[in-house]
């Protein structure tokens, strides 16, 4: 049977974005500031002094997976990504379980990060007002950065991309400013309980890599922008490498200093409502805490800014191709942006929060329950990407035995964490979580299955576009 065009109209605007551009889009989604606003907390509680240990394991890992990511990502770019990528190599189906994977990653991180931002936001509103009750405020507020998110990624990809880099900015530069101070003037640089790693045991290290692994979730998102960047197959691979090695050291840093901030304070790290506040205060900085507050709400209204973008360009990729509504597949003709799927998006956002923030659950609650299925379809993807490497290079005869080694050293290093949020078995209801993760992706591979025995011109189609993008120059030629 032979497969009938889709017919989209418009198109995303081509070597519109910038190598600072494609980072600052993964720079939103991961939003550095988080962890030492909420994650590094959790961090402690499970590797108390080897928390900072935590996160080099963790930059390490994350730096082999973005090796076997820019395998890909060197040969081939797609608004599709990792879906794209693990199509390329594993076929079709598990392309498909990959970008469902990632499409439930992206959204739910939405929902996560959208609750740290509202729950700031309550902390504000409580020190201005006083206490009132949350559940309308909440929705409100979510209603209102959502909306501010949608109408942002509508306009412009360029607007997204350096609005997010600069309420980053502005934060990570005033967390810096403590964290100098703290080291210079207080002596916090050698701190003896994290360098000798008192009361670490393996088994803590290994819960506390965990979390520090879903600190890093979403630092891949550069390669939804395959079809918008300069240059991708230069501009892609070094803006994975450069975020990574970045985050690291910011995130290594910012939870030793924290860690050493709070030695022999009267409330413990994992204890603490707002570590950096406390941090600013101990060392006669007290007045950046507003201004860390605020950016911390900045940060997290760009990481949902970031996700909407992501979560967005993998609907379109999807809709291109006749998997997903086809009126999604359309650009908008004056912005080039994926402005259906940028709806579809922010709208999926609202109804994950809103139920949840509706019934009362707390709002670090609906943080944990929604970022931890994020991760779950990080996770999914980034094993699969690893696993079809190897596979990919093989097939266009490139395969060495370094890349064999490197997808297996990948494969174990995903692994830990994905072991890790299984066992030992979590207490109710995180322990129902992994089973709503499944029931999802199993939704996906169902619709897959489905659309191969009623539609199989648009599994063909597919495999078409697939073979097509991996056949790219393995260069391109310099500026």
């Amino acid at each position: 049977m032979t497969s009938s065009p889709i017919q989209s109209h418009g198109s995303l605007r081509r070597n519109h974005l910038s190598f600072t551009d494609v980072v600052a889009q993964a720079i939103g989604v991961v939003s550095p500031t988080a962890t030492p606003a909420i994650v590094a907390s959790l961090v402690f509680a499970s590797a108390g002094n080897g928390a900072w240990l935590a996160y080099v394991f963790a930059t390490v890992a994350i730096l082999f997976l973005s090796l076997n990511i820019n395998v890909f990502a060197k040969r081939s770019a797609s608004p599709g990504a990792l879906y794209s990528f693990v199509g390329q190599s594993l076929g079709a189906f598990w392309g498909s379980v990959a970008g469902w994977s990632l499409l439930i990653a992206y959204l739910f991180c939405a929902g996560a990060v959208l609750s740290g931002a509202v729950n700031y936001a309550l902390v504000l509103l409580h020190l201005a007002f006083g206490a009132f009750d949350d559940v309308i405020p909440s929705l409100i507020l979510a209603l209102g950065f959502v909306a501010l998110a949608w109408a942002i990624a509508w306009r412009s990809i360029k607007l997204s991309t350096r609005l997010s880099l600069s309420l980053e900015g502005v934060t990570v530069a005033a967390i810096l400013a403590i964290l100098a101070v703290l080291f210079i003037k207080h002596g916090a640089a050698v701190d003896k309980p994290q360098l000798a790693l008192e009361g670490v045991t393996l088994n803590s290290l290994q819960l506390g890599l965990v979390l520090a692994f879903f600190s890093f979730t979403g630092f891949e998102s550069a390669a939804v922008l395959g079809h918008e960047a300069k240059q991708p197959l230069r501009v892609i691979p070094r803006a994975v490498i450069a975020t990574v090695l970045a985050l690291g050291v910011f995130l290594v840093a910012t939870t030793y200093g924290l860690v050493a901030g709070f030695q022999g304070a009267a409330t413990p790290l994992d204890k603490s409502d707002a570590p950096l506040s406390f941090i600013a205060d101990s060392i006669g900085l007290g007045f950046l805490g507003p201004v860390i507050a605020v950016g911390v709400i900045a940060s997290f209204f760009a990481s949902v800014l970031g996700c909407v973008n992501a979560s967005a360009r993998i609907i379109y990729a999807l809709s291109r191709q006749g998997v997903l509504y086809t009126k999604a597949g359309d650009a908008h003709e004056a912005h080039a942006t994926p402005h259906i799927a940028i709806a579809i998006s922010a709208l999926l956002v609202i109804v994950l929060f809103a139920p949840l923030a509706a019934l009362g659950v707390k709002l670090m609650d609906v943080y944990g329950y929604l970022g931890s299925i994020s991760t779950f379809g990080f996770l999914t993807a980034y094993l699969l990407v690893s696993i079809g490497a190897p596979l990919f290079l093989k097939r266009r005869g490139e395969l060495k035995a370094r890349h064999v080694v490197l997808s297996a050293v990948s494969v174990v290093l995903v692994g830990i964490p994905f072991v890790g949020v299984l066992y030992p078995v979590p207490d109710y209801p995180l322990n129902l979580l992994p089973y709503v993760f499944v029931g999802l992706l199993w939704l996906g591979a169902f619709y897959f299955n489905f659309l191969r025995h009623r539609r199989p011109e648009t599994l063909a189609r597919i495999e078409r576009e697939l073979e097509a993008s991996s056949d790219l120059p393995k260069a391109q030629p310099a500026e």
